[in-house]
């Protein structure tokens, strides 16, 4: 039986060690020439498992992987706009000279409100991957981006890098928040070669969707839960050819940051035991996997839903920002708190390139995860729960 896999040809591997291994060294110095951009090729092909073997000894070939379903990170409340943007405060924007200026942000959702006020004089590169047309229908991508580089709403600040005025708005997620792993790679790929500084993610890959589909086809349980598990390493692998391909890049343009959503599986409050780990994409090597960030009486908590093991932390319940359509929406979730950290890094790549003798996405990466602060929290949280700490902005 074939199925759709997403191939990545890179034209520079000697050999390629097992039927999904690709990564680290896929797009090293060693593989590419030191004054040409590594300019690799994803492909959708229809493959059976013998065609999936024998290109998986293609030189040419950097990962393969079957595609699987990808989600949006579903906020676990949509409220009306009854909150204050207590996140720009507590990530220190208010007060930060850096305004993002000259950085290209990447946000890979479910498109964007382009006629919203909150993007006023931004100029939204939009692209679809999805098949659903470019704009929002589902408002998570709009609330995200306002998070990110949104204008004055109102009179109240929803956005952490106010100087962004250029930004990548890749539709990966259908309007039902429905998406494939092909559409993310493509808009990733796209955001890299668009020259995207930082990249924003509030994606899962949805690994239980896999298996009940596969389990409604008639497949035994065991069988399915078996090609889920396959097709999401594979999918790790991919990942771990991609972010390899955006460290290369430092070489030439500098590189991206990529900032993902740990995921809002876990549940504290129903069980203080009931923690899942950050999830695919965040998990994948070289992304910076984001936790939420609660207001409680002692300072910073972990919010319950929040997914353990993020690199860092930022706000993530009751985060107020631009509403499909017109006008504000709270929200709460990791998805909410990842533009947050977009954002921050937006204002910490002005500051490097401003300061540093080297501007790339390595150092921009250190800077952010340095300059957390871990004296924000209220007594007893986990450190493995919020990483590094509260993402700080440039003093």
């Amino acid at each position: 039986m074939k199925r759709n896999w997403t191939v990545l040809r890179a034209g520079m591997r000697r050999s390629t060690r097992e039927v999904f291994a690709g990564g680290l060294e896929a797009f090293g110095p060693s593989a590419v020439g030191a004054t040409e951009t590594p300019e690799p090729r994803l492909e959708l092909e229809k493959l059976d498992r013998r065609e999936v073997r024998e290109l998986a000894s293609d030189p040419d070939v950097a990962a393969i992987a079957p595609v699987m379903p990808t989600r949006l990170v579903e906020p676990t409340l949509r409220a009306s706009a009854d909150a204050s943007a207590w996140g720009v405060k507590a990530v220190g924007a208010d007060v930060t000279p850096r305004t993002g200026a000259g950085v290209v942000v990447a946000v890979l959702d479910t498109g964007i409100d382009s006629a919203h006020p909150a993007f006023a004089g931004v100029d939204l590169v939009q692209r679809d991957f999805s098949g659903a047309d470019n704009g929002d229908r589902n408002g998570h991508g709009t609330h995200c981006a306002g998070t990110i580089f949104g204008r004055d709403v109102e009179g109240k600040r929803i956005g952490i890098a106010r100087g962004v005025t250029r930004a990548l708005i890749g539709k990966v997620l259908a309007d039902d928040g429905s998406g494939s792993s092909d559409a993310l790679f493509r808009g990733i790929q796209w955001s890299f070669n668009e020259g995207a500084k930082v990249l924003s993610m509030s994606i899962g890959f949805d690994f239980p969707g896999m298996v009940a589909s596969l389990t409604a086809d008639g497949f035994p349980q065991e069988l399915a839960f078996s090609i889920g598990l396959e097709a999401y390493r594979a999918n790790l692998r991919m990942f771990d050819s991609l972010m390899a391909l955006a460290r290369a890049r430092q070489l030439f343009d500098g590189g991206c940051v990529v900032i993902a959503a740990s995921g809002n599986e876990s549940d504290r409050a129903r069980d203080p035991r009931f923690e899942i780990a950050a999830s695919l994409p965040a998990c994948a090597d070289g992304v910076i996997a984001v936790g939420a960030l609660a207001l409680a009486d002692g300072g910073l908590e972990v919010a319950p839903f929040s997914n353990t093991f993020p690199q860092i932390a930022a706000p993530g319940v009751r985060v107020l920002s631009a509403k499909a359509g017109g006008g504000l929406i709270t929200m709460n979730g990791t998805s909410m708190a990842t533009p947050h950290v977009a954002g921050v890094a937006a204002l910490w790549w002005e500051e490097v390139r401003a300061v540093a003798a080297i501007s790339n996405a390595q150092a921009v990466t250190a800077k952010l995860l340095a300059n957390a602060r871990v004296d924000m929290f209220a007594p007893g949280v986990d450190p493995a729960d919020r990483g590094s700490g509260v993402v700080r902005a440039p003093i």
